[in-house]
């Protein structure tokens, strides 16, 4: 995940607006106490999640992928009077580690958490969402791209995170695992679909940001 120099990237840090206690804490706590803390949004990317929120101001946001919670609450800084963010996480375990920091921040009230397969759970929705935010796993991206496009409203914006995967997307073809295999497949899918406007962000491990066209 590191194609910035650290030195360039800690200045980043250092010339964006800080996270907030609680983010801090909870940033702080996933990589003290849960596996695999680098699956965190973590400080960069969680405020430009939480600038492009305000700035779009939405009523709905659906998140798939909810981990320990961190960047659904970046995304509902931004939301319109009455907006709700909807996040899809199928591990169980973790929603009494994240709840505490929800219910701090005074957010929880604007996130519902839902349990379960994403791919079960995504063609049941019948909301049109604002912002759509993809950081789940790898292997049903293009499936949870074709899902979640029609639940897009026109002007929309969807984020997909991990889109360079480790710069393992410039493997050739059959040296592909199948994690990246389908990460080059979304990618590609979201290169040639003429219904959005896209461009490529070498932020982290590479965000997608995705409009639906008018």
């Amino acid at each position: 995940m590191n194609f910035i120099l650290p030195d360039i990237e800690a200045y980043a840090e250092a010339h964006t607006s800080p996270e907030t206690e609680t983010l801090r804490q909870l940033n702080r706590d996933t990589h003290a106490r849960v596996v695999a803390p680098r699956m965190l949004s973590g400080h960069l990317q969680g405020r430009l999640l939480a600038m492009l929120s305000k700035l779009l101001r939405p009523l709905r946001v659906l998140e798939v992928g909810t981990y320990t919670g961190y960047s659904a609450l970046c995304l509902a800084e931004g939301l319109a009077p009455g907006g709700r963010v909807v996040t899809i996480d199928n591990n169980p375990e973790l929603e009494p580690f994240f709840r505490p920091f929800w219910e701090a921040s005074g957010l929880a009230g604007c996130i519902e958490f839902r349990l379960g397969q994403a791919l079960t759970i995504l063609p049941t929705l019948s909301d049109t969402f604002d912002l759509v935010f993809l950081d789940a796993d790898k292997r049903n991206y293009p499936a949870y791209y074709e899902l979640v496009v029609p639940l897009l409203r026109p002007g929309g914006c969807l984020l997909a995170d991990n889109v360079l995967w480790n710069g393992k997307i410039l493997h050739p073809a059959p040296q592909m695992d199948a994690d990246t295999a389908a990460v080059a497949a979304f990618n590609a899918r979201v290169t040639e679909d003429d219904r959005v406007e896209k461009v490529l962000l070498p932020l982290r491990d590479g965000l997608y940001l995705i409009r639906k066209k008018d």
